[in-house]
């Protein structure tokens, strides 16, 4: 879908990374930030294009993902946020907004946090600030995972990009290490996010509605939906029953919240 809007892709040198960027349509920046273990198009194949008719959208593939290689360093929310900031200097674009899922969702709140004056609106689907948002179960599956576990449809669009089965398996390690050591965020710094919040789960999530709530409580510019669904439903994610009808209410319900005076 993307490839009909697609105008430059390439990769930037940043913090020692060589990092994978597509940019499409024009218009005022939107970042897309995938989730754990996915691509561009796994996670926004069926997003992309409709976010490309009314926004400069720069999707990204961040480190050991995609079509960006792994580097000698550990893999952080963190330091993904970094990554966006040091592209963004790249491409001479001052302010974005940003659209992050689960893991990417976990990335973009990090934006907001460390590069506030870089940071528009941000959007945040389905992602918890600390250990307690997750579902009841989460953490003792994160405990005990197996690649063989790993979606299908992941391992097939990494391994499209890199055929590579050993950078795949050290990708899945990688971000399995980084959720077994998923590290809190303060409710302070939560609170300190001053970008307007469009926080987005669904009511099936592995985020708990109560925590979503408790988000939207704390950060004092933040919209809140809670869709019926799953982990990524409302989007349309590779992985997810693709319900046209309420991807395209979540795509509305985004240009609207973006579209907005801030």
């Amino acid at each position: 879908m993307s490839n009909q809007t697609s105008s430059k892709n390439g990769y930037a040198s940043v913090n020692g990374l060589k990092l994978y960027y597509e940019i499409h349509g024009s218009g005022m920046p939107l970042v897309l930030i995938h989730g754990g273990g996915s691509t561009i198009q796994t996670t926004f194949g069926r997003v992309l294009a409709e976010f490309a008719k009314t926004h400069q959208v720069i999707a990204v593939e961040m480190q050991a993902h995609g079509h960006t290689a792994d580097i000698n360093r550990p893999l952080s929310f963190q330091q993904d946020a970094d990554d966006i900031a040091a592209l963004l200097k790249e491409l001479k674009i001052e302010k974005a907004d940003v659209f992050g899922f689960s893991n990417g969702a976990s990335t973009t709140l990090q934006f907001a946090i460390r590069h506030p004056e870089m940071a528009n609106k941000i959007v945040v689907g389905s992602t918890f600030y600390n250990r307690g948002g997750a579902i009841d179960g989460f953490w003792d599956m994160m405990a005990n995972p197996s690649f063989e576990g790993m979606p299908k449809a992941f391992k097939d669009a990494f391994l499209e990009i890199n055929p590579d089965s050993n950078a795949l398996h050290r990708m899945y390690e990688r971000d399995v290490a980084r959720m077994q050591s998923f590290p809190n965020i303060q409710a302070e710094e939560i609170k300190a996010i001053q970008s307007p919040t469009f926080l987005i789960i669904g009511d099936q999530d592995v985020v708990k509605p109560e925590h979503a709530c408790e988000m939207y409580r704390l950060i004092s510019k933040s919209r809140l939906a809670i869709l019926p669904g799953g982990h990524g439903d409302y989007i349309g994610e590779v992985t997810t029953p693709q319900d046209s009808v309420m991807i395209a209410a979540t795509v509305k319900m985004i240009d609207k919240f973006l579209s907005e005076p801030n």
